[in-house]
């Protein structure tokens, strides 16, 4: 059983990519970007601490690390020849995500900085900061305060109704806090090959939720979608210094975006079935983890002869 308890975890991550996209189908926006964003860190880290308990097990079966651990009877696990193999690669997966984690926040650090100091000395019209600069970008870079960036490039390529709605798209991007699922979605998915896709459906999400935004804001879909079409096919050949989880309205699946514009707009179709689904999983996940924690927790309390079998 407690084998069992410590796979389901590992497993678990594959599901999320197909439920994170009929999420997006059925529920609202934000109620996708949240509720999935929520499942995939659980998730990512219910996988991590799943690694870390093989790597646990296989060290209590070496002698000297028994011998640290005072364990005065064997350990009663998996046969040595799965619990030893699975240490190993469990091991070597937890130092590719490490090496992998490390590497994202620092890269994604130096382009902060690069972000911030781009506009750290230029006076702000509210909270609008405007670069001169030949490449067309716009995006909302959080911090203290939070920012909306735009180029001169970019501003040029607009009209003044598409700059209120890239603007009104912008702010809402800052308003609803969507950085930190982004960061969130980036993190995780260096935790499971299976939470890669996952990104991608939560920056979606995201743009999807600040287009809503900004159309609401203007008072006008078909506004909006041409300022994103139009925004997104300007930048599509610039470069932008922008971290990855500060967003942008030329971000994510543009046409799939304007699409959800252009359409009428309708309530989402019941999403009750999708969010149950959605919590299952991350409690299925939730409950193997700390169930097989508690059961190894237990296995060497009994090789150290605190407890009975």
């Amino acid at each position: 059983m407690t084998a069992l308890f410590l796979l389901l975890p590992l497993l678990l991550p594959v599901a999320l990519p197909p439920l994170a996209r009929r999420a997006l189908d059925r529920l609202t926006p934000a109620a996708a970007l949240w509720s999935v964003t929520g499942c995939a860190v659980l998730l990512a880290g219910c996988a991590a601490v799943t690694l870390g308990l093989f790597v646990l097990l296989g060290l209590l079966k070496l002698p000297l690390f028994a011998a640290l651990g005072e364990l005065v009877h064997p350990l009663r696990a998996a046969p040595d020849a799965f619990v030893l193999p699975a240490a190993v690669a469990s091991l070597g997966a937890l130092a590719v995500c490490a090496g992998a984690l490390v590497r994202s926040v620092l890269g994604q650090a130096r382009a902060f900085r690069t972000a911030r100091a781009e506009t750290g000395d230029r006076p702000p019209a509210g909270d609008l900061y405007v670069v001169d600069s030949p490449r067309p970008d716009a995006y909302a870079l959080p911090g203290r305060p939070h920012r909306v960036v735009v180029t001169t490039a970019m501003l040029r390529s607009l009209d003044g109704p598409e700059r209120e709605a890239l603007l009104a798209h912008e702010r809402a991007h800052n308003a609803g806090g969507h950085h930190y699922a982004l960061a969130a979605a980036e993190l995780a998915a260096h935790c499971h090959p299976a939470l890669r896709p996952v990104r991608d459906t939560i920056r979606l999400a995201a743009e999807r939720a600040a287009d809503e935004a900004a159309a609401a804001s203007v008072g006008d879909r078909r506004l909006t979608a041409r300022a994103i079409a139009r925004a997104a096919l300007a930048a599509q050949s610039a470069r932008s210094v922008r971290p990855g989880f500060a967003p942008g309205a030329a971000g994510g699946p543009v046409p799939q975006r304007v699409q959800a514009l252009l359409a009428a707009p309708r309530a989402p179709r019941a999403g009750r079935a999708i969010a149950a689904l959605l919590v299952a999983c991350a409690a299925l996940s939730l409950v193997a983890s700390v169930t097989g924690t508690a059961e190894i927790h237990h296995r060497v309390e009994v090789a150290q002869g605190d407890e009975r079998p």
